[in-house]
Protein backbone atom coordinates (compact mmCIF):
# COMPACT_ATOMS: atom_id res chain seq x y z
CA UNK A 1 0.00 0.00 0.00
CA UNK A 2 1.39 3.40 -0.93
CA UNK A 3 1.09 6.19 1.63
CA UNK A 4 -1.63 8.78 0.91
CA UNK A 5 -0.39 12.10 -0.49
CA UNK A 6 0.13 14.94 1.98
CA UNK A 7 -0.58 18.65 1.43
CA UNK A 8 3.15 19.07 0.73
CA UNK A 9 2.81 16.59 -2.15
CA UNK A 10 0.01 18.70 -3.62
CA UNK A 11 0.91 22.41 -3.46
CA UNK A 12 -1.64 23.03 -6.24
CA UNK A 13 -4.66 22.45 -3.97
CA UNK A 14 -4.58 26.12 -2.93
CA UNK A 15 -5.28 27.01 -6.59
CA UNK A 16 -8.49 24.94 -6.67
CA UNK A 17 -11.67 27.02 -6.95
CA UNK A 18 -14.03 26.87 -3.98
CA UNK A 19 -16.03 23.67 -3.94
CA UNK A 20 -13.64 21.58 -6.07
CA UNK A 21 -12.58 18.54 -3.99
CA UNK A 22 -9.00 17.32 -3.60
CA UNK A 23 -10.16 13.79 -4.44
CA UNK A 24 -13.22 12.19 -6.03
CA UNK A 25 -15.48 9.36 -4.95
CA UNK A 26 -14.73 6.51 -7.33
CA UNK A 27 -17.30 4.18 -5.78
CA UNK A 28 -20.30 5.86 -7.45
CA UNK A 29 -20.33 3.41 -10.39
CA UNK A 30 -18.92 -0.06 -10.93
CA UNK A 31 -18.61 0.50 -14.68
CA UNK A 32 -19.42 2.81 -17.57
CA UNK A 33 -22.46 0.61 -18.18
CA UNK A 34 -23.81 1.56 -14.75
CA UNK A 35 -23.41 5.23 -15.70
CA UNK A 36 -25.04 4.61 -19.11
CA UNK A 37 -28.00 2.73 -17.65
CA UNK A 38 -28.60 5.39 -15.01
CA UNK A 39 -28.43 8.37 -17.37
CA UNK A 40 -30.37 6.85 -20.27
CA UNK A 41 -33.24 6.12 -17.89
CA UNK A 42 -33.02 9.29 -15.78
CA UNK A 43 -32.91 11.68 -18.76
CA UNK A 44 -35.04 9.60 -21.17
CA UNK A 45 -37.12 12.58 -22.36
CA UNK A 46 -34.14 14.88 -22.96
CA UNK A 47 -32.28 15.38 -26.22
CA UNK A 48 -28.90 13.62 -26.14
CA UNK A 49 -27.55 14.64 -29.56
CA UNK A 50 -28.24 17.37 -32.10
CA UNK A 51 -27.13 16.40 -35.61
CA UNK A 52 -27.92 18.06 -38.94
CA UNK A 53 -30.91 19.87 -37.47
CA UNK A 54 -32.33 16.74 -35.80
CA UNK A 55 -32.45 15.89 -32.08
CA UNK A 56 -32.05 12.32 -30.81
CA UNK A 57 -33.49 11.64 -27.34
CA UNK A 58 -31.80 9.66 -24.57
CA UNK A 59 -34.67 7.15 -24.81
CA UNK A 60 -33.91 6.55 -28.49
CA UNK A 61 -30.18 6.06 -27.80
CA UNK A 62 -31.21 3.58 -25.09
CA UNK A 63 -33.58 1.65 -27.38
CA UNK A 64 -31.16 1.37 -30.29
CA UNK A 65 -28.13 0.56 -28.08
CA UNK A 66 -29.99 -2.29 -26.33
CA UNK A 67 -30.99 -3.76 -29.69
CA UNK A 68 -27.51 -3.47 -31.18
CA UNK A 69 -25.96 -5.02 -28.05
CA UNK A 70 -28.34 -7.98 -28.37
CA UNK A 71 -27.39 -8.24 -32.07
CA UNK A 72 -23.68 -8.49 -31.16
CA UNK A 73 -24.41 -11.20 -28.63
CA UNK A 74 -26.46 -13.16 -31.20
CA UNK A 75 -23.36 -13.20 -33.41
CA UNK A 76 -21.39 -15.03 -30.73
CA UNK A 77 -19.40 -12.08 -29.40
CA UNK A 78 -18.56 -12.59 -25.72
CA UNK A 79 -17.23 -10.44 -22.88
CA UNK A 80 -13.84 -8.96 -23.68
CA UNK A 81 -14.11 -9.28 -27.48
CA UNK A 82 -13.04 -6.13 -29.31
CA UNK A 83 -15.27 -4.16 -31.68
CA UNK A 84 -13.76 -1.45 -33.86
CA UNK A 85 -15.67 1.82 -34.41
CA UNK A 86 -14.62 3.76 -37.52
CA UNK A 87 -16.92 6.78 -37.85
CA UNK A 88 -16.89 10.57 -37.58
CA UNK A 89 -19.35 12.40 -35.29
CA UNK A 90 -22.61 10.86 -36.48
CA UNK A 91 -25.56 9.58 -34.44
CA UNK A 92 -24.50 5.96 -34.89
CA UNK A 93 -21.25 6.56 -32.98
CA UNK A 94 -22.69 7.01 -29.45
CA UNK A 95 -25.29 4.29 -30.09
CA UNK A 96 -22.55 1.85 -31.15
CA UNK A 97 -20.38 2.65 -28.13
CA UNK A 98 -23.28 2.19 -25.68
CA UNK A 99 -24.14 -1.12 -27.38
CA UNK A 100 -20.56 -2.41 -27.30
CA UNK A 101 -20.13 -1.59 -23.61
CA UNK A 102 -23.53 -3.04 -22.63
CA UNK A 103 -22.67 -6.33 -24.32
CA UNK A 104 -19.47 -6.51 -22.24
CA UNK A 105 -17.30 -5.83 -25.30
CA UNK A 106 -14.39 -3.44 -25.79
CA UNK A 107 -14.46 -0.27 -27.92
CA UNK A 108 -11.55 0.04 -30.36
CA UNK A 109 -11.58 3.62 -31.62
CA UNK A 110 -10.35 3.92 -35.21
CA UNK A 111 -9.48 7.09 -37.10
CA UNK A 112 -11.76 7.08 -40.19
CA UNK A 113 -9.01 8.72 -42.27
CA UNK A 114 -6.62 5.79 -41.83
CA UNK A 115 -5.09 4.20 -44.89
CA UNK A 116 -5.68 0.50 -45.50
CA UNK A 117 -2.19 -0.23 -44.12
CA UNK A 118 -2.85 1.65 -40.88
CA UNK A 119 -6.31 0.09 -40.50
CA UNK A 120 -4.96 -3.41 -41.11
CA UNK A 121 -2.35 -2.91 -38.35
CA UNK A 122 -4.89 -1.71 -35.81
CA UNK A 123 -7.47 -4.41 -36.54
CA UNK A 124 -4.82 -7.13 -36.31
CA UNK A 125 -3.14 -5.69 -33.23
CA UNK A 126 -6.44 -5.32 -31.37
CA UNK A 127 -7.79 -8.65 -32.62
CA UNK A 128 -11.13 -6.97 -33.35
CA UNK A 129 -13.81 -9.47 -34.42
CA UNK A 130 -16.33 -6.86 -35.55
CA UNK A 131 -16.41 -3.31 -36.90
CA UNK A 132 -18.98 -0.54 -37.18
CA UNK A 133 -17.92 1.64 -40.10
CA UNK A 134 -19.42 4.49 -42.08
CA UNK A 135 -19.75 3.77 -45.80
CA UNK A 136 -17.58 6.79 -46.73
CA UNK A 137 -14.53 4.77 -45.63
CA UNK A 138 -15.77 1.26 -46.46
CA UNK A 139 -13.41 1.07 -49.45
CA UNK A 140 -10.47 1.26 -47.01
CA UNK A 141 -11.79 -1.72 -45.08
CA UNK A 142 -12.50 -3.65 -48.28
CA UNK A 143 -8.86 -3.20 -49.30
CA UNK A 144 -7.50 -4.94 -46.20
CA UNK A 145 -10.41 -7.04 -44.87
CA UNK A 146 -9.01 -10.41 -45.97
CA UNK A 147 -5.86 -9.80 -43.90
CA UNK A 148 -7.73 -8.98 -40.66
CA UNK A 149 -9.65 -10.99 -38.03
CA UNK A 150 -12.93 -9.11 -38.72
CA UNK A 151 -15.92 -11.48 -38.90
CA UNK A 152 -18.86 -9.05 -38.66
CA UNK A 153 -19.34 -5.67 -40.39
CA UNK A 154 -22.07 -3.17 -39.55
CA UNK A 155 -22.25 -0.44 -42.18
CA UNK A 156 -23.57 3.05 -41.39
CA UNK A 157 -24.43 6.06 -43.57
CA UNK A 158 -24.42 9.79 -42.83
CA UNK A 159 -28.19 10.23 -43.00
CA UNK A 160 -29.41 6.83 -41.85
CA UNK A 161 -30.81 7.82 -38.44
CA UNK A 162 -32.39 11.07 -39.61
CA UNK A 163 -36.15 11.27 -40.21
CA UNK A 164 -37.52 10.83 -43.72
CA UNK A 165 -37.11 12.64 -46.19
CA UNK A 166 -33.95 14.20 -44.73
CA UNK A 167 -32.42 10.73 -44.43
CA UNK A 168 -32.75 10.18 -48.19
CA UNK A 169 -31.62 13.70 -49.06
CA UNK A 170 -28.45 13.62 -46.93
CA UNK A 171 -27.41 10.20 -48.24
CA UNK A 172 -28.14 11.25 -51.83
CA UNK A 173 -25.99 14.38 -51.53
CA UNK A 174 -23.15 12.53 -49.75
CA UNK A 175 -23.13 9.67 -52.30
CA UNK A 176 -24.05 11.35 -55.59
CA UNK A 177 -23.39 15.10 -55.34
CA UNK A 178 -20.31 15.34 -53.10
CA UNK A 179 -19.22 11.82 -54.12
CA UNK A 180 -17.83 11.06 -50.66
CA UNK A 181 -18.47 7.30 -50.87
CA UNK A 182 -15.88 5.58 -53.11
CA UNK A 183 -17.01 2.26 -54.66
CA UNK A 184 -16.55 -0.75 -52.37
CA UNK A 185 -17.52 -4.39 -52.07
CA UNK A 186 -18.36 -5.76 -48.63
CA UNK A 187 -20.93 -8.45 -49.38
CA UNK A 188 -21.11 -9.68 -45.76
CA UNK A 189 -21.88 -6.22 -44.32
CA UNK A 190 -25.17 -5.56 -42.53
CA UNK A 191 -26.67 -2.06 -42.55
CA UNK A 192 -26.74 -0.33 -39.15
CA UNK A 193 -30.52 0.13 -39.15
CA UNK A 194 -30.99 -3.53 -40.13
CA UNK A 195 -28.74 -4.72 -37.28
CA UNK A 196 -30.76 -2.61 -34.82
CA UNK A 197 -34.01 -3.97 -36.29
CA UNK A 198 -32.79 -7.57 -35.92
CA UNK A 199 -31.66 -6.89 -32.35
CA UNK A 200 -35.07 -5.57 -31.34
CA UNK A 201 -36.49 -9.10 -31.63
CA UNK A 202 -33.75 -10.42 -29.29
CA UNK A 203 -33.26 -10.07 -25.55
CA UNK A 204 -30.05 -8.54 -24.20
CA UNK A 205 -28.21 -10.85 -21.81
CA UNK A 206 -26.82 -8.90 -18.87
CA UNK A 207 -23.04 -9.15 -18.54
CA UNK A 208 -21.33 -8.64 -15.18
CA UNK A 209 -18.87 -5.80 -15.72
CA UNK A 210 -16.58 -4.41 -13.04
CA UNK A 211 -14.16 -1.52 -12.64
CA UNK A 212 -11.14 -3.62 -13.67
CA UNK A 213 -12.66 -4.76 -16.98
CA UNK A 214 -11.34 -3.22 -20.19
CA UNK A 215 -13.61 -0.58 -21.74
CA UNK A 216 -11.57 1.05 -24.52
CA UNK A 217 -8.48 0.33 -26.59
CA UNK A 218 -7.24 3.78 -27.55
CA UNK A 219 -4.43 3.68 -30.08
CA UNK A 220 -1.59 6.13 -29.69
CA UNK A 221 2.11 6.58 -30.23
CA UNK A 222 2.01 6.56 -34.00
CA UNK A 223 4.40 9.52 -33.99
CA UNK A 224 7.03 7.57 -32.05
CA UNK A 225 6.90 4.36 -34.05
CA UNK A 226 4.28 1.65 -34.34
CA UNK A 227 0.84 2.53 -32.97
CA UNK A 228 0.08 0.99 -29.55
CA UNK A 229 -3.27 0.41 -27.83
CA UNK A 230 -3.66 2.12 -24.46
CA UNK A 231 -5.79 -0.18 -22.29
CA UNK A 232 -8.39 2.00 -20.57
CA UNK A 233 -10.38 0.19 -17.93
CA UNK A 234 -13.95 1.11 -16.98
CA UNK A 235 -12.60 2.74 -13.81
CA UNK A 236 -10.07 4.83 -15.76
CA UNK A 237 -12.64 6.53 -17.98
CA UNK A 238 -15.15 6.82 -15.13
CA UNK A 239 -12.53 8.52 -12.96
CA UNK A 240 -11.79 11.06 -15.67
CA UNK A 241 -15.49 11.78 -16.21
CA UNK A 242 -15.96 12.49 -12.49
CA UNK A 243 -12.72 14.50 -12.30
CA UNK A 244 -13.79 16.63 -15.29
CA UNK A 245 -17.27 17.13 -13.83
CA UNK A 246 -15.83 18.32 -10.51
CA UNK A 247 -13.38 20.62 -12.29
CA UNK A 248 -16.02 22.29 -14.51
CA UNK A 249 -18.63 22.57 -11.73
CA UNK A 250 -17.79 26.14 -10.56
CA UNK A 251 -18.90 27.59 -13.92
CA UNK A 252 -21.32 24.92 -15.15
CA UNK A 253 -23.38 25.57 -12.00
CA UNK A 254 -24.08 29.02 -13.43
CA UNK A 255 -26.29 27.56 -16.16
CA UNK A 256 -29.83 28.82 -15.44
CA UNK A 257 -32.22 26.31 -13.87
CA UNK A 258 -34.19 24.41 -16.48
CA UNK A 259 -31.60 25.00 -19.23
CA UNK A 260 -30.02 21.75 -20.46
CA UNK A 261 -26.20 21.72 -20.35
CA UNK A 262 -25.09 21.65 -23.98
CA UNK A 263 -21.63 20.99 -25.44
CA UNK A 264 -20.24 21.58 -28.90
CA UNK A 265 -18.74 18.27 -30.07
CA UNK A 266 -16.42 19.41 -32.84
CA UNK A 267 -13.52 17.16 -31.83
CA UNK A 268 -13.91 13.62 -33.20
CA UNK A 269 -15.49 11.18 -30.75
CA UNK A 270 -12.94 8.52 -31.70
CA UNK A 271 -10.36 10.78 -30.04
CA UNK A 272 -10.24 10.16 -26.28
CA UNK A 273 -10.64 13.89 -25.48
CA UNK A 274 -14.12 14.09 -27.03
CA UNK A 275 -14.96 10.49 -26.03
CA UNK A 276 -14.59 11.35 -22.33
CA UNK A 277 -15.19 15.10 -22.08
CA UNK A 278 -18.03 15.32 -24.61
CA UNK A 279 -19.87 12.00 -24.79
CA UNK A 280 -19.35 10.42 -21.37
CA UNK A 281 -19.38 13.64 -19.34
CA UNK A 282 -22.59 14.82 -21.06
CA UNK A 283 -24.22 11.45 -20.30
CA UNK A 284 -23.32 11.90 -16.64
CA UNK A 285 -24.85 15.41 -16.50
CA UNK A 286 -27.87 14.79 -18.71
CA UNK A 287 -26.41 17.15 -21.26
CA UNK A 288 -26.74 17.44 -25.02
CA UNK A 289 -23.97 17.31 -27.64
CA UNK A 290 -24.11 19.25 -30.90
CA UNK A 291 -22.36 16.80 -33.23
CA UNK A 292 -20.04 18.31 -35.84
CA UNK A 293 -19.06 15.58 -38.37
CA UNK A 294 -16.22 17.57 -39.97
CA UNK A 295 -14.69 20.48 -37.98
CA UNK A 296 -12.51 21.40 -40.96
CA UNK A 297 -15.63 22.42 -42.87
CA UNK A 298 -15.99 25.75 -41.03
CA UNK A 299 -19.12 26.92 -42.93
CA UNK A 300 -20.83 23.68 -41.84
CA UNK A 301 -19.67 24.27 -38.24
CA UNK A 302 -21.26 27.72 -38.22
CA UNK A 303 -24.42 26.36 -39.81
CA UNK A 304 -24.69 23.76 -37.01
CA UNK A 305 -24.13 26.35 -34.25
CA UNK A 306 -26.43 29.13 -35.48
CA UNK A 307 -29.52 29.43 -33.32
CA UNK A 308 -28.10 27.00 -30.72
CA UNK A 309 -27.51 27.67 -27.04
CA UNK A 310 -24.37 25.95 -25.76
CA UNK A 311 -22.24 26.13 -22.63
CA UNK A 312 -19.14 24.00 -23.17
CA UNK A 313 -16.67 23.94 -26.06
CA UNK A 314 -13.65 21.60 -25.90
CA UNK A 315 -11.32 22.21 -28.86
CA UNK A 316 -7.73 22.48 -30.03
CA UNK A 317 -5.89 25.74 -30.68
CA UNK A 318 -6.17 25.41 -34.47
CA UNK A 319 -9.98 25.15 -34.31
CA UNK A 320 -10.36 28.12 -31.96
CA UNK A 321 -8.07 30.09 -34.27
CA UNK A 322 -9.89 29.02 -37.45
CA UNK A 323 -13.28 29.99 -36.04
CA UNK A 324 -12.03 33.38 -34.84
CA UNK A 325 -10.75 34.29 -38.31
CA UNK A 326 -13.89 33.19 -40.15
CA UNK A 327 -16.27 35.93 -41.42
CA UNK A 328 -19.29 34.13 -39.91
CA UNK A 329 -17.95 34.17 -36.34
CA UNK A 330 -20.46 36.77 -35.15
CA UNK A 331 -23.41 34.85 -36.64
CA UNK A 332 -23.24 32.53 -33.59
CA UNK A 333 -24.46 33.42 -30.09
CA UNK A 334 -21.44 32.82 -27.85
CA UNK A 335 -22.96 34.55 -24.80
CA UNK A 336 -24.02 31.35 -22.99
CA UNK A 337 -20.54 29.80 -23.17
CA UNK A 338 -19.31 28.91 -19.67
CA UNK A 339 -16.16 26.89 -20.35
CA UNK A 340 -13.81 26.55 -23.33
CA UNK A 341 -11.27 23.78 -22.80
CA UNK A 342 -8.11 23.84 -24.90
CA UNK A 343 -6.23 20.56 -25.20
CA UNK A 344 -4.35 18.31 -27.61
CA UNK A 345 -1.69 20.94 -28.33
CA UNK A 346 -0.44 24.19 -26.82
CA UNK A 347 -2.92 27.06 -26.78
CA UNK A 348 -1.27 30.20 -28.13
CA UNK A 349 -1.54 33.42 -26.12
CA UNK A 350 -2.72 35.47 -29.12
CA UNK A 351 -5.56 32.99 -29.79
CA UNK A 352 -6.59 32.88 -26.12
CA UNK A 353 -6.64 36.69 -25.91
CA UNK A 354 -8.81 37.07 -28.99
CA UNK A 355 -11.18 34.25 -27.94
CA UNK A 356 -11.79 35.96 -24.57
CA UNK A 357 -12.39 39.31 -26.30
CA UNK A 358 -14.84 37.88 -28.85
CA UNK A 359 -16.77 35.40 -26.65
CA UNK A 360 -16.31 36.65 -23.09
CA UNK A 361 -15.26 33.11 -22.13
CA UNK A 362 -11.58 32.29 -21.43
CA UNK A 363 -9.84 29.25 -22.91
CA UNK A 364 -8.78 27.03 -20.02
CA UNK A 365 -5.78 25.13 -21.25
CA UNK A 366 -5.61 21.55 -20.08
CA UNK A 367 -3.25 18.66 -20.60
CA UNK A 368 -3.54 14.94 -21.02
CA UNK A 369 -2.81 11.91 -23.15
CA UNK A 370 -4.60 8.85 -24.46
CA UNK A 371 -2.82 7.01 -21.66
CA UNK A 372 -4.56 9.19 -19.03
CA UNK A 373 -8.13 8.87 -20.35
CA UNK A 374 -7.14 11.77 -21.24
CA UNK A 375 -7.19 14.70 -18.76
CA UNK A 376 -4.40 15.05 -16.21
CA UNK A 377 -4.31 18.79 -15.50
CA UNK A 378 -6.20 21.97 -16.33
CA UNK A 379 -6.27 25.65 -15.50
CA UNK A 380 -9.01 26.63 -13.03
CA UNK A 381 -12.20 27.36 -15.00
CA UNK A 382 -12.77 30.51 -12.93
CA UNK A 383 -9.56 32.20 -14.11
CA UNK A 384 -9.73 34.65 -17.02
CA UNK A 385 -6.04 35.59 -17.41
CA UNK A 386 -4.18 33.33 -19.85
CA UNK A 387 -1.06 31.92 -18.19
CA UNK A 388 0.43 29.73 -20.94
CA UNK A 389 0.55 26.91 -18.40
CA UNK A 390 -1.32 23.59 -18.48
CA UNK A 391 -2.71 24.41 -15.05
CA UNK A 392 -2.69 22.14 -12.03
CA UNK A 393 -3.38 18.42 -11.60
CA UNK A 394 -7.05 17.40 -11.47
CA UNK A 395 -8.61 16.01 -8.26
CA UNK A 396 -7.00 12.75 -7.22
CA UNK A 397 -4.06 13.27 -9.59
CA UNK A 398 -0.37 13.64 -8.74
CA UNK A 399 2.22 15.09 -11.13
CA UNK A 400 5.93 15.71 -10.90
CA UNK A 401 8.96 16.37 -13.12
CA UNK A 402 11.68 13.71 -13.34
CA UNK A 403 15.23 13.52 -14.71
CA UNK A 404 16.41 10.68 -16.95
CA UNK A 405 17.19 8.52 -13.90
CA UNK A 406 13.68 8.92 -12.52
CA UNK A 407 14.58 11.36 -9.73
CA UNK A 408 12.42 14.41 -9.09
CA UNK A 409 14.09 17.61 -10.35
CA UNK A 410 14.26 20.81 -8.27
CA UNK A 411 11.33 23.23 -8.49
CA UNK A 412 11.42 25.29 -11.68
CA UNK A 413 13.80 22.91 -13.45
CA UNK A 414 12.72 21.10 -16.66
CA UNK A 415 12.02 17.40 -16.35
CA UNK A 416 9.82 14.71 -17.84
CA UNK A 417 6.26 15.02 -16.53
CA UNK A 418 5.14 11.91 -14.64
CA UNK A 419 1.50 11.34 -13.69
CA UNK A 420 -0.18 9.14 -11.10
CA UNK A 421 -3.92 8.86 -10.68
CA UNK A 422 -7.02 6.73 -11.21
CA UNK A 423 -7.24 7.80 -14.87
CA UNK A 424 -3.82 6.31 -15.80
CA UNK A 425 -4.14 3.35 -18.19
CA UNK A 426 -3.54 -0.25 -17.19
CA UNK A 427 -0.78 -0.47 -19.83
CA UNK A 428 -0.29 -0.99 -23.56
CA UNK A 429 -2.27 -3.83 -25.15
CA UNK A 430 -0.11 -6.97 -25.26
CA UNK A 431 3.09 -4.86 -24.93
CA UNK A 432 4.52 -5.50 -21.47
CA UNK A 433 7.90 -4.28 -22.70
CA UNK A 434 6.49 -0.91 -23.83
CA UNK A 435 4.37 -0.66 -20.66
CA UNK A 436 7.44 -1.18 -18.49
CA UNK A 437 9.19 1.74 -20.24
CA UNK A 438 6.49 4.23 -19.23
CA UNK A 439 4.84 2.95 -16.01
CA UNK A 440 6.95 2.46 -12.89
CA UNK A 441 6.36 -0.29 -10.33
CA UNK A 442 4.62 2.24 -8.06
CA UNK A 443 2.26 3.44 -10.81
CA UNK A 444 3.87 6.62 -12.15
CA UNK A 445 3.34 7.13 -15.90
CA UNK A 446 6.15 8.93 -17.76
CA UNK A 447 4.53 11.16 -20.37
CA UNK A 448 7.44 11.92 -22.70
CA UNK A 449 6.67 15.63 -22.25
CA UNK A 450 9.18 18.01 -20.72
CA UNK A 451 7.71 20.43 -18.21
CA UNK A 452 8.44 22.61 -15.21
CA UNK A 453 6.43 23.09 -12.02
CA UNK A 454 6.36 26.38 -10.13
CA UNK A 455 5.96 26.91 -6.39
CA UNK A 456 2.14 27.13 -6.72
CA UNK A 457 1.94 23.71 -8.37
CA UNK A 458 1.24 25.02 -11.87
CA UNK A 459 2.88 23.06 -14.68
CA UNK A 460 4.18 24.40 -17.95
CA UNK A 461 5.05 22.25 -20.96
CA UNK A 462 8.42 23.10 -22.40
CA UNK A 463 8.07 20.49 -25.14
CA UNK A 464 8.07 16.89 -26.24
CA UNK A 465 11.44 15.24 -25.81
CA UNK A 466 11.64 14.50 -29.51
CA UNK A 467 10.59 18.02 -30.63
CA UNK A 468 13.40 19.77 -28.78
CA UNK A 469 15.98 21.41 -31.09
CA UNK A 470 19.63 21.38 -30.03
CA UNK A 471 21.48 24.43 -31.41
CA UNK A 472 25.19 24.45 -30.56
CA UNK A 473 24.43 22.72 -27.25
CA UNK A 474 21.54 25.03 -26.38
CA UNK A 475 17.98 23.70 -26.08
CA UNK A 476 15.34 25.39 -28.22
CA UNK A 477 11.71 24.51 -27.52
CA UNK A 478 9.45 25.00 -30.57
CA UNK A 479 6.43 26.06 -28.48
CA UNK A 480 8.29 29.12 -27.23
CA UNK A 481 9.26 30.32 -30.71
CA UNK A 482 5.77 29.59 -32.11
CA UNK A 483 4.14 31.57 -29.29
CA UNK A 484 6.37 34.56 -30.00
CA UNK A 485 5.60 34.49 -33.73
CA UNK A 486 1.84 34.19 -33.13
CA UNK A 487 2.03 37.26 -30.88
CA UNK A 488 2.92 39.32 -33.96
CA UNK A 489 -0.72 39.33 -35.03
CA UNK A 490 0.06 38.99 -38.75
CA UNK A 491 0.41 35.20 -38.76
CA UNK A 492 -2.52 32.79 -39.08
CA UNK A 493 -0.60 29.63 -38.12
CA UNK A 494 3.00 28.60 -37.67
CA UNK A 495 5.20 25.67 -36.73
CA UNK A 496 8.84 25.38 -35.70
CA UNK A 497 11.05 22.35 -36.40
CA UNK A 498 14.72 21.50 -36.20
CA UNK A 499 16.74 20.99 -39.37
CA UNK A 500 20.29 19.63 -39.74
CA UNK A 501 22.98 22.32 -39.77
CA UNK A 502 26.68 21.73 -40.43
CA UNK A 503 27.75 24.54 -38.09
CA UNK A 504 25.40 24.19 -35.10
CA UNK A 505 24.21 20.58 -35.40
CA UNK A 506 20.63 21.74 -35.75
CA UNK A 507 19.02 25.02 -36.72
CA UNK A 508 15.54 26.48 -36.27
CA UNK A 509 13.15 26.44 -39.21
CA UNK A 510 9.91 28.44 -39.09
CA UNK A 511 6.98 27.55 -41.36
CA UNK A 512 4.30 30.24 -41.57
CA UNK A 513 0.76 30.62 -42.94
CA UNK A 514 0.15 34.36 -43.42
CA UNK A 515 -2.82 36.29 -42.09
CA UNK A 516 -1.44 39.53 -43.52
CA UNK A 517 -0.55 38.96 -47.22
CA UNK A 518 2.06 41.75 -47.05
CA UNK A 519 4.08 39.94 -44.36
CA UNK A 520 7.67 39.41 -45.48
CA UNK A 521 10.50 37.18 -44.35
CA UNK A 522 12.38 40.28 -43.17
CA UNK A 523 9.40 41.39 -41.06
CA UNK A 524 9.46 38.04 -39.27
CA UNK A 525 13.22 38.11 -38.77
CA UNK A 526 13.11 41.62 -37.30
CA UNK A 527 10.23 40.68 -34.98
CA UNK A 528 11.93 37.49 -33.74
CA UNK A 529 15.30 39.17 -33.30
CA UNK A 530 13.74 41.61 -30.86
CA UNK A 531 12.12 38.89 -28.78
CA UNK A 532 14.37 35.83 -28.91
CA UNK A 533 17.98 35.23 -28.02
CA UNK A 534 20.28 34.57 -30.99
CA UNK A 535 20.26 30.76 -31.10
CA UNK A 536 16.44 30.65 -30.92
CA UNK A 537 15.98 32.78 -34.04
CA UNK A 538 14.79 31.00 -37.19
CA UNK A 539 17.61 30.32 -39.62
CA UNK A 540 15.16 29.30 -42.34
CA UNK A 541 11.66 30.70 -42.96
CA UNK A 542 9.15 29.10 -45.31
CA UNK A 543 5.70 30.36 -46.27
CA UNK A 544 2.89 27.87 -46.95
CA UNK A 545 -0.80 28.11 -47.70
CA UNK A 546 -1.58 25.53 -44.97
CA UNK A 547 0.08 23.25 -42.42
CA UNK A 548 -0.36 19.46 -42.27
CA UNK A 549 -2.56 18.41 -39.35
CA UNK A 550 -4.04 15.34 -37.74
CA UNK A 551 -7.84 14.95 -37.95
CA UNK A 552 -7.99 16.40 -34.43
CA UNK A 553 -6.16 19.52 -35.59
CA UNK A 554 -2.69 18.96 -34.15
CA UNK A 555 0.04 20.34 -36.40
CA UNK A 556 2.24 17.50 -37.68
CA UNK A 557 5.73 18.74 -36.88
CA UNK A 558 7.17 15.36 -37.80
CA UNK A 559 5.85 15.68 -41.35
CA UNK A 560 7.30 19.18 -41.61
CA UNK A 561 10.67 17.92 -40.36
CA UNK A 562 10.70 15.14 -42.95
CA UNK A 563 9.88 17.63 -45.72
CA UNK A 564 12.75 19.93 -44.71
Amino acid sequence: MSTPPTAADRPWLSAYPEGVPADIDLSQYRSLVALLDESLAKYAERSAYHYMGHDMAYAEVDRQARALAAYWQSKGLVKGDRVAVMMPNVLQYPVAVAAILRAGLVVVNVNPLYTARELEHQLNDSGAKAIVIIENFAATLAACLSKTPIQHIVLASMGELLPWPKRWLVNYVVRNVKKLVPPFELPSAVRFADAVHKGQALSLQRVEIGPEDMAVLQYTGGTTGVSKGAVLLHRNVLANVLQSEAWDAPVMHRIPAGEQPTAVCALPLYHIFAFTVNMMLSLRSGGKNILIPNPRDLPAVFKALKGQTFHSFPAVNTLFNGLLHHPEFDSVNWSHLKVSIGGGMAVQAAVAKLWLERTGCPICEGYGLSETSPSASCNPVTVTAFSGSIGVPLPGTLMRCLDDEGHEVPLGQPGEIAIKGPQVMAGYWQRPDETAKVISADGWFRSGDIGVMDERGYFRIVDRKKDMILVSGFNVYPNEVEDVVMGMGRVLECAVVGIPDEHSGEAVKLIVVKKDPTLSEQDLRDYCRERLTGYKNPKLIEFRSELPKTPVGKILRRQLRQAS
